[in-house]
């Protein structure tokens, strides 16, 4: 499988790809230097805030959502500018948000983490219709927050732990059960970042430090990985005309010296497809 450069702008911290099929562009962040970028039909974009941003959904073609340090917030794509939907943490100074994903029920699941990590200050909440409420606590860096097809279950993970969990949802997508430990990667000393569950429900998990990415059976067995030249391999995305481009942000953050290779996105393309993101319901 040829792994290819899909976008060299470099990326402090790269993360949060998302795919917006009407419009066939990527969208993703560079958390730290305060960036939304994205690459289209119509060639590169960027946007410049004023503070962290880590995540989007997808409202509509010309809209969408996009999480902040300090909310959620909606955003017009061709104008460029926000309305804050509601306010996430926005009494912490010490906290931004982090990973961050649509769920199968139009709702949006955020996790917010210190802003040096520090242990225990990250949470995990759930925006649905309107209502944000906190689903995890005491997490550290929150990631890996994606949803089995049909939204059975939710999983998500706190690098730091080296563990991904599960959860198993309601008809309306709030947990019905405790969260149970699907992968337990400490004793290969990989670190769990953000992940997607392509159209057969395996799951494709972005490994920080290892540079792949690796998908998991639904029983939790490994099935293959994907080795990407970024080391800090922060995110996977499905995408393309098809959905069977798999993109993949990277970081510089954490090397002492990086290399051109470091920072920038990735694609490859596969026989598996991946599934479209659902859209945010306000």
């Amino acid at each position: 499988m040829g792994v290819r450069v899909f976008d060299d702008r470099v990326c402090h911290l790269g993360e949060g790809p998302l795919w917006h099929p009407s419009l066939q562009t990527l969208f993703w962040f560079d958390i730290l230097n305060c960036k939304l970028l994205a690459r289209g039909p119509g060639g590169p974009r960027e946007w410049q805030f004023d503070e962290h941003h880590s995540a989007a959904g997808i409202i509509d073609e010309a809209t969408l959502l996009i999480a902040s340090e300090t909310g959620l917030w909606r955003f017009d794509i061709a104008t460029g500018t926000r309305a804050r939907l509601v306010p996430l943490e926005a009494e912490r100074a010490d906290t931004r948000s982090n990973d961050g994903r649509a769920d199968p029920f139009g709702g949006f699941w955020i996790g917010t983490m210190g802003k040096h990590a520090e242990p225990g200050q990250g949470s995990i909440y759930r925006y649905h219709r309107g209502e944000l409420r906190r689903l995890h606590t005491g997490l550290t860096i929150p990631n890996a927050i994606c949803f089995a097809p049909g939204g059975t279950h939710a999983y998500f993970a706190c690098t730091r732990s080296r563990k991904i969990r599960r959860q198993r949802l309601d008809t309306q997508g709030w947990p019905a059960a405790e969260a149970e430990v699907f992968l337990d990667l400490r004793a290969e000393g990989l670190n769990p970042d953000g992940a997607v569950c392509d159209d057969e429900g395996f799951l494709w998990n972005a490994q920080w430090g290892a540079g792949r990415v690796a998908r998991y059976r639904p029983d939790g067995a490994f099935d293959r990985a994907i080795e990407v030249p970024g080391l800090h391999c922060s995110c996977p995305a499905f995408g393309g005309a098809e959905m069977r481009t798999l993109f993949a942000t990277t970081a510089q953050e954490g090397l002492e010296r990086p290399d051109a290779a470091q920072g920038l996105v990735y694609a490859t393309d596969l026989s598996v497809k991946g599934r479209e993101e659902p859209r945010v319901i306000l």
